[in-house]
């Protein structure tokens, strides 16, 4: 089964890297955007039958710093 992680920085942590995008975006002609976030996207192919509590460990353990990132997992049919 794949698995995939998507980790964003939580809300009210500074995203230098997402500045930095928006600023080049301006830079190119774009100004409708108001505000970039910069996030990953982690994919884990498991065996089908890894429970959702072994998946959380492994971000909260490994994937993820929970102190400043928050993350969302999602099941993908293959």
């Amino acid at each position: 089964m794949l698995v995939r992680i998507l980790v964003s920085l939580k809300p009210g942590v500074l995203d230098p890297q997402g500045r930095a995008v928006h600023h080049a975006l301006e830079g190119l002609g774009y100004s409708g955007v108001r505000n970039v976030r910069i996030g990953r996207m982690i994919e884990l192919d498991v065996d089908d039958d890894t429970d959702d509590d072994t998946i959380k460990q492994m971000c909260e353990r490994l994937l993820a710093n929970t102190v400043i990132e928050s993350y969302r997992i999602e099941r993908v049919q293959s």
